[in-house]
This record gives structure tokens, sequence and C-alpha cells, in this order.
């Protein structure tokens, strides 16, 4: 034993393994486990030691660790009892398991519950030390790949879509039903209305949410590579395929794949696509071998698909094929309710992101804001607020500060402004236009809500209730 235990102080001394680690070691032999813990501790490891499966695991209870290097024959709860027990409670912890007498059965057996591999003694030395950096670099990535999964999750969460405005109220109520099904969506409008972000918060909201989310823009790619870019070529296929290459469909294979633009695919390619939605497989181009498919389609599109239906430019087929549940986000300029609450969001975003205290917006350019058209949507608004945060120097953003077209947007509203000529007016039904302008502001100002518009008119609710009956604007 010592003998063997100074062969490993030699080696391990020679080449220092990544440090922090936190290993735990379960052995009943004594000496055996005291020798590897004292290596792996003088390497920089955080190293715990247990002579039992029952202490293993009720350590295990109060702590985690990113490697178990466990023997397989222990007195009561055995090696392979405890990897069961670690891949149900701790997943992301890999597992080596250690025996003086190794068989076929038991190594297939611990490879099977999830063992990252399989060691007889007496150790390979070289062997050992490649398999401990191996499987800590697996359990490092594995943990990666979970926390980047909560953050995408948590930034893709329903509620971190800002809206409060009726439609978009609509739109979350349509997006909470369909994220547990496998249905395919076409998500439908202007450019800058968040259609990725929709897409993306389907996604992770859904029972794929632990596989691929793969994005594509159809409009971006040039016709002729899009088919490859979307299934991919094997070598030789074309002139400049020196290699065999997946496509965007495989990439997504068990998760999303979301074809943002569909509208700009060639008719050609319409084709392909369909047959691929009725049979869920697919070949690469130049290649005659089906690959099986399992996937959630989502895609979008700023164009009216209905009119390109009817003007020949996209097949109608197809249309009925991404058209099984409709998501139609409106522009910003339809929900002007919404324009201040996401100011301030992207405000407040911003400043967290260039390190800057949190500036204000005065009450002028906050008006002029909304009153703003907002062609680009709500991609226009937060590059329009970073580039004012980056500008003004103040703490108070003011027209003076916004873009020269946004400043001065609240003064170019036409005021409504009865003229009276020698024929006369009427005045009743002039004032009563008067009333239904204002009321619809208010409406859509309080995101349809009575009470707030009613408030913003200075009268009681009853009242607005009654003019909206008198003026026929029930809906």
């Amino acid at each position: 034993m010592l003998a063997y235990v100074n062969e490993m102080t030699l080696f391990f001394g020679g080449q220092r393994m990544s440090a922090a680690a936190k290993i735990l070691l379960i052995d009943d032999e004594l000496e055996s486990c005291k020798a590897l813990s004292l290596l792996l501790s003088r390497e920089g490891y955080r190293v715990e030691s247990c002579h039992s499966g029952e202490k293993a695991l009720a350590l295990l209870k109060k702590q985690s660790f990113e490697l178990i290097i466990s023997d397989l024959f222990l007195p009561g709860v055995s090696g392979i009892d405890i990897l069961k027990q670690v891949k149900e409670d701790h997943p992301q912890t890999c597992f080596i398991l250690i025996t003086g007498n190794a068989s076929a059965e038991t190594a297939v057996e611990a490879m099977k519950e999830g063992a990252f591999d399989y060691i007889t003694k007496p150790f390979n030395l070289e062997k050992l030390k490649l398999q401990v950096a191996k499987a800590l670099e697996k359990s490092q990535l594995v943990s990666e790949n979970q926390y980047l999964r909560q953050q995408l999750r948590g930034k893709y969460k329903f509620d971190n879509i800002i809206g409060s405005s009726q439609a978009m109220q609509q739109v979350f109520t349509r997006m909470e039903k369909v994220a547990a099904t496998d249905s395919t969506i076409l998500i439908l409008g202007a450019s800058g209305t968040g259609k990725e972000l929709v897409a993306k918060a389907i996604h992770f909201n859904s029972p794929r949410k632990d596989m691929p989310f793969v994005a594509i823009n159809c409009g971006a790619i040039p016709a002729d590579l899009l088919e490859s870019e979307l299934f991919g070529h094997v070598k030789g296929a074309f002139t400049g395929a020196v290699a065999d290459k997946p496509g965007k469909f495989e990439a997504a294979n068990g998760g999303t794949i979301f074809l943002d633009e569909i509208g700009n695919m060639p008719l050609q390619l319409q084709m392909k696509l369909l047959r691929v939605l009725q049979e869920y497989e697919f070949e690469r181009v130049g290649s005659s071998k089906r690959i099986l498919l399992d996937i959630r389609l989502i895609s979008a599109t700023n164009a009216a698909l209905a009119e390109q239906v009817k003007a020949g430019q996209f097949r109608e087929d197809l249309y009925y094929r991404l058209n099984v549940i409709p998501i139609i986000l409106p522009p910003l300029k339809e929900r002007r309710g919404d324009i201040a609450l996401l100011s301030r969001f992207f405000l407040e975003k911003i400043c967290k992101e260039m390190r800057r205290p949190l500036l204000t917006i005065d009450s002028a350019a906050m008006l002029a804001i909304e009153a703003y058209d907002w062609p680009g949507n709500v991609r226009e608004m937060e590059n329009v607020i970073e580039r004012t945060v980056a500008l003004t120097d103040e703490t108070v953003i003011t027209c003076a500060d916004l873009p020269p077209d946004i400043g001065s947007s609240h003064l170019e509203q036409p005021a409504f402004s009865p003229v009276v000529t020698s024929e006369g007016v009427d005045m009743n039904q002039t004032v009563a236009e008067i009333e239904r302008q204002m009321i619809l502001q208010a409406m859509d100002i309080g995101n349809g809500v009575k009470a707030r518009a009613a408030s913003l008119l200075n009268l009681n609710r009853t009242t607005l209730v009654e003019k909206i009956k008198r003026l026929g604007m029930e809906q």
C-alpha cells in the first residue's frame, strides 16, 4: 500500500488539477480511502470521506458535490444503490465507481444507472487522473447549462413581456393556453413588435423547455442557400459542399424551430416544408436518407399571408398548416396605454446596463413619447431610449433630449376645432363628436378599464357608462 501511495503522490504532484471542486470519497477500505483523499486534497480539491453507504447518503442530504468516487461493494448500502439515489436527487453530480472485483455485468449496470466511469483496482493512475478531470469538467458544464437555462426561463417568462393593454392581455391569455401543447403557431405583427420574444416565451414555458430553441430568419438568407440552412446537406451536394452539414431542423430536433419572416420563403421550398410538416421527416440536400423529426414549429411574418395566398405568392395548403394557432401582436400605436410602461421599463433596464443612476422622464417628454406613432414599434422605442440615455448628461430627460421627430410629436397632433359657418352647425352633433373622441382617448390610455377612463375625464363611472350608451359606443 505504501509503495502504491508513493507512486500516486509522485504522479499527482507532477501536474496539478483544477482547484476548489468538492469530491466525496466512499470506501470501506480505510487506508485506500485515506491515501486517495490525501492526494486529491493536495491538488486543491475539497474532499470529504465516508466509509459506509448509510453515512454517505446522510451526508448527501446536507450538501452536494461535483464528483463522487465510490467503491462498488460496501457493507449495507452498495455503490450502485448510492448511484441510483444520487442520480435521483443530484442529477448534475458525476459518479465514478471503483472496485477490486470487476465483471462485465456490474460494469454494464453501473453505466446503465448513469455512472460516469467504472474503474478497477489497482488504479491505472493515468486513467484516474484523466477521468477525475473529465468528470469535473462535465459536472461544471452541466451546472452552467442548468444556470443558463434558468436565466433563459426567467428572461422569457410571460410576465416579462411588457403590456397591460387589453390587446396584450389577449395575447398573454392565448400564449398561456397554447404553451403546453405542440400545436403549430403563426405569429403575425409588424416589424419590431416582439414576435421572436413571444416565440421564445412559448418555448421556455412548454414541455420542450429543456430542448433546443432554434431561430432562423427566412428573409435574411439567399433563396438558393435557404434549403441547405434549413435541412442541411451532404458532401458534394453542390459546389462548395466540402463536408456534411446538419441543418436547423436537425439542430432543433426535440425542441422548437422558429421560422421568422416565413412569407419570404420561396415557393419551391414551401412545398418541401409542407411535406416535412405532414410526414415529420426530411432528407438533407443531396441525400435520400430520411431523418425522423420531432419538433414544434412556430413561424412569424410581418406580411399579410392571406393576401399573398390570393396573389399566388404563398401556398394555400401551407398557410393553413402554419395558421393552426394565430397570435396577432398589435403595433405600439394601437396600444398607447402601454407606451409609458414600456418606456420606463427600457429606461430602468438601460440605465442599469450603462451603470448610470436611474433617469426620469419629465411630463412633456412623456407626452411626446405617448403621442409618437412608433413605426418601428417596441424595437424602435428601446433603441431611442438607449440613444437618449447614452447622449444626455442630465438626470431628467426632456423633449430636447429626444430625437426631433419624437420630441415635437405632441405639438403636431391635430386638435378638433369646431367652426361655425354661415350655413350654421349642428351643435349637439359637434359636442357629441368631441365627447366621443375624448372617451376613445381615455379608454385607450386606461386600457379599456371604464373606471380608469372615468377618472381621467373627471367623471363618475356611471356617468361615463351612460355617455357610452348614448353615443352608441358599446361593443
